[in-house]
């Protein structure tokens, strides 16, 4: 120390700890939360993140809460789950009762439907057993063939 200053960090010094911020504030980001389900998790994470046309957030889920479910993205595919935005495309659904309803609205002499939709914030997820790769109560599958 020269005058009582702290002693320059090195380079690598600096770039190892901002490595290591970023790691754990990905970390952080990335990881399920207590009792969250997988289909809450995912729409959390796309949400976020975007999808990048893979199942990254089902398999980061999978790693994180339950490591033994190896056919998780086989039966995701199975409902037409081929990476994670398609989960929701293709599979599954927010039940009914969180959508705002269909209504009719007068406009200019002219009667418009406007559509249900669903809401601009995801309910709190109703949880699942630990270890558990099945959606919550808030989603339903879809049958669209």
């Amino acid at each position: 120390m020269a005058r009582g200053r702290p002693v320059a960090m090195t380079n690598d010094a600096i770039v190892s700890e901002a490595e290591d911020l970023v790691r754990s504030l990905a970390a952080a980001l990335t990881t399920p939360r207590m009792g969250e389900c997988l289909l809450c998790f995912v729409r959390r994470q796309l949400d976020e993140f975007g999808c990048d046309c893979t199942l990254r957030f089902a398999r980061r889920y999978r790693d994180a809460v339950a490591p033994r479910a190896t056919a998780l993205e086989q039966r995701l595919g199975q409902k037409g789950g081929f990476c994670d935005c398609e989960i929701f495309l293709n599979g599954y659904t927010l039940a009914d009762e969180w959508w705002t309803p269909e209504k009719e609205i007068q406009r200019d002499g002219f009667v418009e439907l406007v559509e249900r939709e669903p809401p601009e914030t995801l309910p709190q997820c109703a949880q699942v057993r630990r270890a558990s790769t099945r959606p919550c109560a808030l989603w339903v599958r879809l049958r669209r063939w």
